[in-house]
């Protein structure tokens, strides 16, 4: 039993599940919606509104909070381009809101193997 277990396995490896929601991230931030499947959305969801609470909080922090937020969110993704484009694109967007920055609509399930298909995407204020 998996009581109390974090987390969405995905039926894949450690590095596996590391390399997809690194991927899935970036190109979430990078086009600011991508249509995948209910799992993978599930997933990833809840970790990139950490990032983009992280990168709206450091706005008014000193300059070693910034380097450090900026490291940290590089360190997770791996690429610096994704990271220059929420911190000063995704970020002051939604430096009003409290949170709930993603928004989920379901597709209908796909037509090869069924897998529901959501779109996830950024909202728009």
């Amino acid at each position: 039993m998996r009581h109390q277990v974090s987390g969405y396995k995905l039926n894949r490896s450690k590095g596996a599940r590391i390399a997809l929601r690194r991927t899935l991230i970036k190109q979430f931030f990078t086009h600011e919606r991508i249509r995948t499947t209910e799992a993978k959305a599930a997933a990833i969801r809840g970790e990139a509104e950490r990032m983009i609470t992280l990168a709206r909080n450091v706005k008014d922090a000193g300059d070693v909070e910034k380097v450090n937020a900026r490291r940290n969110i590089a360190a997770r993704l791996g690429d610096n381009e994704v990271v220059k484009k929420l911190f000063d694109e995704i970020a002051p967007r939604f430096s009003e809101r409290a949170g709930g920055y993603t928004r989920v609509l379901k597709l209908g399930p796909r037509q090869g193997d069924a897998a529901e298909m959501v779109l996830l995407e950024l909202v728009e204020e």
